[in-house]
């Protein structure tokens, strides 16, 4: 037994808004002792379930009033949680609501809240699988529109029917394998072990095309990164304040003067863009550069997209930097165009972006340009379910054990490479129990009567 699940006999009792002075607070409490503690406050009789009341909220000795609020009340099992839960609505100042905490968490049996102990209770209750957790955890932190489409379809069930799917296939194709083992004499289909590698041929091939998918949801959920490089000076800082309308790095005319890496997140067509300013690429004895320089290029290697800055003012030769690394994809952008343009880079900046970051010239057509590069990342990411790294690692383990089973002649250890890819799909949705696949084996072949 968990720590979680020993002190579920508690009631818990939080701040579900935002901390700070506000025009409404709502806590939240769940648990067996509710009713208790809304009697405690005043609050009989209690209110209707599911039926906004308007109510005086009581010091539980004094009996003196501390706010006036609406309270709500969900009568267990049909509640977030499961259990019964209250909501007060009240007025928003951190008097009233250190004061009800205070009261509250005074009575027997009721604390406050763990971090994510209300979701956790839904999850024991099975009001929601981990999965359906991860994308309420995910709509709760959506800074755009594509963040909160991607997470209110893993919220509502997308990956756990995909899950679901998968599971219920492939204990079919187990419940196969059992029967086989243990019931030699019963009277099964002939084709069924040819079936059973065709179920998991087409379960392994399912899992490949969620993979291959699966890279697009990531990047949707944790952000499109784009590296701004080039050589010392060339309007990298400059470029990265301008985008983000505002001072985010500092901009000198000494060379160096950025070391670390200073992103700054932009929502740029509905989608979470992550720019990133960094060391000026270049030979140099300096320790702490040559260190600033090193984490610039490991970020490099592993953005979405890097954008090569050139100082459209000097010579050919600042173009030279761009040969670290350059790879097809990544974009030329030539800076300073409120400067003359050196007469050198004339056959270059004609067929590459040009901006300035001190007129804005230039900074219209970088932002398109970045946004078509990034929407054709996306182009079907409404099918991809696999957003978080543990679901990917999950459906990597079970693609593996289902090649493993595929290539198994022995049916003993077929059949447990079958189980080891279930129980991996299981875990997405904190699903693993064995009493399923006996329930096919007895139901549906009709055995151990």
């Amino acid at each position: 037994m968990t720590p979680m699940q020993a002190q579920s006999d508690d009631t818990i009792v939080a701040l579900a808004s935002a901390p700070g002075r506000a025009g409404v607070a709502v806590l939240r409490l769940s648990g067996p002792q509710v009713p208790d503690a809304l009697q405690a406050l005043g609050v009989h009789p209690l209110p209707a379930a599911r039926h906004a009341t308007l109510r005086r909220l009581r010091h539980p000795q004094s009996g003196d009033v501390l706010d006036q609020g609406l309270v709500l009340y969900f009568a267990a099992p049909h509640s977030f949680t499961g259990e019964d839960v209250a909501e007060l609505q009240v007025h928003g100042s951190r008097a009233v609501v250190a004061s009800l905490l205070s009261c509250l968490c005074a009575l027997p049996h009721v604390r406050l809240a763990e971090p994510g102990e209300f979701a956790r209770r839904a999850f024991y209750h099975h009001k929601l699988n981990l999965a359906e957790l991860e994308g309420l955890a995910d709509l709760i932190d959506a800074e755009t529109d594509a963040q909160r489409a991607q997470a209110l379809r893993l919220m509502e069930g997308s990956l756990s029917y995909v899950c679901e799917a998968l599971r219920q296939g492939l204990m079919k194709t187990l419940a196969y394998a059992e029967a086989f083992l243990d019931f030699p004499d019963e009277d099964l289909p002939p084709a069924a072990l040819a079936e059973m590698n065709g179920e998991l041929a087409q379960a392994a091939s399912d899992i490949a095309t969620l993979l291959a998918r699966a890279g697009q949801a990531e990047t949707i959920r944790e952000g499109f990164r784009v590296a701004l490089l080039g050589a010392p000076n060339a309007g990298k800082s400059s470029l990265l304040n301008a985008l983000a309308q505002r001072e985010v790095a500092i901009v000198t005319e000494r060379a160096g003067t950025t070391r670390d890496i200073l992103e700054v997140r932009l929502n740029l067509q509905g989608y979470l863009v992550i720019l990133a300013d960094m060391a000026g690429l270049r030979e140099t004895d300096d320790a702490i550069e040559q260190e600033g320089i090193r984490r610039a290029l490991a970020y490099a290697r592993e953005a979405d997209l890097r954008l090569w800055l050139v100082d459209g003012s000097q010579p050919a030769s600042s173009l030279e930097a761009t040969g670290l690394m350059y790879q097809p994809g990544d974009l030329i952008v030539f800076t300073k165009q409120d400067l003359p343009a050196h007469p050198s880079l004339a056959s270059q900046t004609a067929a590459n972006l040009k901006v300035s970051a001190q007129t804005g010239e230039g900074i219209p057509q970088l932002l398109q340009a970045l946004g078509s590069h990034m929407m054709t990342r996306f182009t079907a990411s409404e099918t991809c379910v696999l957003v978080r790294q543990r679901h990917v690692n999950a459906f990597h383990s079970a693609q593996q054990h289902l090649t493993a089973a595929m290539a198994e002649d022995d049916l003993t250890l077929k059949a447990e490479e079958i189980r080891l890819a279930i129980r991996a799909i299981s875990a997405v949705i904190g699903a693993v129990d064995v009493e399923d696949i006996l329930d096919i084996v007895f139901g549906s072949f009709c055995l151990g009567k």
